[in-house]
């Protein structure tokens, strides 16, 4: 079980508040067309296929939240960064349910 809850990230609770507010990028992984339907401003549009192409568009060193429609893009798209190098990824599920933090 403690597996399955650290590879959806259902792990401990993150206050994703606190990490937006410390400069976290917002990764939307979306298609570009769900993107286009409503997101949170200033999330950066890379979908889930592309992301591995896009890697030099982030920098290792600052926080990433990922999001999608329900969370399970953004779960791969966690895997994929931490995969890669990233230190500091955070699955935020649901665009929608991040757009509490939107600046």
């Amino acid at each position: 079980m403690n597996f399955l809850k650290k590879l959806f990230g259902l792990g401990e609770k993150t206050d994703l508040g606190a990490v937006i507010a410390r400069g976290a990028v917002i990764v939307d992984v979306r298609t570009p067309g769900e993107y286009a339907g409503g997101h949170i401003k200033g999330s950066l549009n890379i979908p889930l296929a592309s992301l591995g192409n896009a890697l030099g568009k982030l920098k290792k060193d600052v926080p990433v939240v990922t999001c999608c429609a329900s969370g399970m893009r953004s779960s791969s798209a966690r895997s994929l960064l931490q995969s890669n190098g990233f230190r500091e990824v955070y699955n935020g599920g649901s665009w929608y349910n991040l757009k509490k933090y939107e600046k």
